[in-house]
């Protein structure tokens, strides 16, 4: 018997979010009539559309546009430092960080300023570290095909920097190797050099 799917909740207004807005501010011990919190729904409500523009697009359809006129190229591919911001899921918190992203092409390349929408559609998401890394090493083996994929994080969250233990200064990195970056140490070994991160030794 299959399970029956969850209905869908029903769109909620621009007005109903700043009052929302508003509950929260007097839950805070503060008065969202006074001056200068008169505008502060309004503004985080579109600042809250910017945060989290990454439910509207579809990270796959980036990638779709290639190029096979590479001359042969088959060697790595890699991307730096793409910085982002994203949200907690917990919390709500900022996540701030750089993405190093890599791939082995097979036949055909994709536009590097693709790679860094990717990264920026799924940061635009209430995220944990690790589903982030997840999701954009599995988005670019799927629609790319590639012979292998590398994604690196560091990034540092402001749930435990700002509350809970307090510790600033702390960063947290995650990675997702598929196909070759996952098989041959080597490949893997490349990808860390080139985004400045030692491969871990073996016994």
């Amino acid at each position: 018997m299959k399970k029956k799917k969850a209905p869908k909740s029903p769109p909620v207004s621009q007005t109903q979010a700043e009052d929302a807005v508003r509950v929260l501010l007097r839950w805070a011990g503060d008065d969202p009539t006074r001056e200068g919190l008169i505008d502060t729904p309004k503004r985080v409500v579109n600042a809250y559309k910017d945060w989290f523009s990454g439910y509207a697009d579809d990270p796959a359809d980036e990638l779709r546009r290639t190029f096979e006129e590479v001359a042969g190229y088959d060697e790595m591919v890699v991307l730096r430092d793409i910085e982002f911001a994203s949200h907690c899921e917990h919390h709500m918190a900022p996540i701030i960080g750089r993405a190093h992203v890599g791939y082995l092409p097979t036949n055909r390349v994709v536009g590097i300023s693709k790679l860094a929408r990717v990264v920026e559609i799924f940061a635009r998401r209430l995220q944990v570290q690790e589903k982030l890394t997840s999701q954009i090493a599995h988005c670019i083996e799927d629609v790319l095909k590639p012979r292998g994929v590398g994604v690196v994080i560091d990034a540092s969250h402001e749930c435990m920097t700002t509350r809970g233990v307090n510790k600033t200064g702390v960063s947290m990195i995650s990675s997702q190797m598929l196909g070759t970056f996952r098989t041959d140490a080597r490949t893997r070994g490349e990808f860390l050099r080139f985004i400045d991160i030692d491969a871990p030794r073996r016994k």
